[in-house]
């Protein structure tokens, strides 16, 4: 990577690394990665693979905080005094590609360190992050984990770099072997999945394109118009998504759509519906016949929806600017909520999600799935369906919310997915469960509500 002079000559420094840090100084500081990445990133002349990097680092480091941070306090003089988040961060940034980067040689990663140190900081720390940077190359020995059989949350928290708290659930939820083998699978490199837009091609069309490119992919095991991609970004861009052939979405988001089931000339309401995807996939699936009102707060969210559906050839979508709580309609065949949740079921593609969110954040969210159930309810029609959908893979988000739901409204009950899915994600209970270990899905959940004839 290329390093820049900075004014009156004063040392050099690495423009793609100091990026990378000035993004996850935002990322500490509340904003969403994407937005962090576009900022620090502005301005600044990267190349393809420069701007690759920056994700690489930013994503890395991100994900990897907590792990970092265990490693780092066993080379500091006074592990106990906090470091400023600059210092912090300029070490972060340096331990993740000393640990997990395969191409940066140690020497670079040290160096480059240093620099960013003297650039940003002031000569002294500088001194401090090559001492402990070497450190850490001379002594590997001196780190210790906590005894996983002995304190398998904590062990398992430090060295993956968890939240105590999600460790703790998933540990009460599955065991130490499965628990470990998710929190692996979210520390993965993301990959990008295309849905197949059947309104105007085939999937064997886009597999076919890119066969002749030499891209490589897989077919999604449970829903055929996806195509998991094994490269990074987003090939064939032009030819695919600029002409509305395929969309970004993943595997497990089209299960809830799954089990909605629309059918042409259905009158269909999604009432969290910007950015999309589920939204057009409805439409798509309704062979855009009928009436599908796409609800979203958002004005500028809703507007994107709108874009991605002109672009996809779909006609059937009427947007309502509307908080889904305040929404009079219906009623309609079929509602579809997707309602705001932690996100832990997408872990492994947000790496600011793990630190973003605290116990507290998700019970004040399950109050507010808890309404936004109640009120979908409303809008469905005698013998429709109402499907609720989140990305997360909390209990309380979602079998809680639905079992408590049905207690408070005996005019619904389950209707098994088994019928619409393939039954190796459907629980006991009938609701659609999945998970990262199950190959390319994300965690999710859906349950599928038929209100009773009257």
């Amino acid at each position: 990577m290329g390093t820049q002079r900075t004014s009156g000559g004063r040392s050099q420094y690495d423009h793609v690394r100091a990026a990378a840090l000035d993004a996850i100084m935002l990322i500490q500081q509340g904003r969403q990665t994407e937005d962090a990445v576009g900022e620090a990133t502005s301005g600044r002349k990267l190349t393809p693979l420069d701007h690759r990097f920056v994700l690489q680092l930013v994503n890395g480091t991100t994900k990897m905080r907590r792990r970092l941070d265990h490693e780092i306090k066993f080379y500091l003089a006074r592990p106990s005094i906090p470091l400023s988040p600059r210092l912090s961060n300029i070490l972060r940034l340096g331990f993740y590609q000393l640990l997990f980067t395969s191409r940066v040689p140690e020497a670079a990663a040290v160096s480059e360190s240093v620099n960013l140190a003297r650039k940003f900081l002031d000569d002294r720390q500088a001194r401090l992050v090559n001492a402990v940077m070497r450190s850490r190359l001379r002594q590997p020995e001196k780190i210790h984990f906590a005894d996983s059989r002995e304190d398998p949350a904590k062990y398992l928290a430090d060295f993956y770099s968890y939240p105590s708290y999600f460790v703790e659930y998933c540990l009460k939820e599955f065991r130490f072997a499965d628990t470990e083998r998710l929190l692996q699978n979210y520390n993965l490199p993301p990959t990008v999945t295309y849905r197949v837009n059947y309104l105007k091609c085939k999937p064997e069309e886009v597999t076919a394109l890119l066969d002749e490119h030499n891209i490589a992919y897989t077919v999604g095991k449970y829903l055929p118009e996806f195509i998991h991609l094994s490269t990074s970004g987003l090939p064939l861009e032009d030819e695919l998504i600029k002409t509305g052939m395929v969309t970004v979405q993943s595997e497990s988001a089209g299960l809830p759509v799954r089990l909605l089931n629309p059918q042409p000339g259905m009158n269909v309401v999604d009432l969290t519906a910007a950015p999309g995807g589920k939204t057009t996939h409805a439409a798509i699936r309704m062979r855009n016949k009928g009436r599908l009102t796409a609800v979203d707060k958002s004005h500028f969210r809703l507007n994107m929806l709108v874009q991605n559906a002109e672009r996809m050839g779909i006609k059937i979508i009427s947007p309502v600017v509307c908080d889904m709580i305040e929404f009079e309609g219906g009623p309609f065949d079929r509602v579809l909520l997707d309602p705001p949740c932690s996100g832990w079921g997408t872990a492994g593609k947000h790496a600011d999600l793990r630190w973003g969110k605290s116990l507290q954040d998700i019970n004040n969210l399950v109050k507010i799935q808890t309404a936004m159930i109640d009120r979908a309810s409303r809008l469905v029609k005698p013998g429709g369906i109402l499907v609720y959908s989140t990305c997360s893979i909390i209990r309380k988000e979602n079998d809680q919310i639905v079992e408590e739901f049905l207690l408070r409204n005996k005019k619904f009950s389950i209707e098994s997915a088994a019928a619409l899915v393939a039954k190796e994600l459907v629980n006991d209970r009938g609701f659609c469960k999945t998970y990262p270990v199950m190959g390319d899905l994300d965690g999710a959940f859906c349950a599928r509500l038929v209100r009773k004839q009257e």
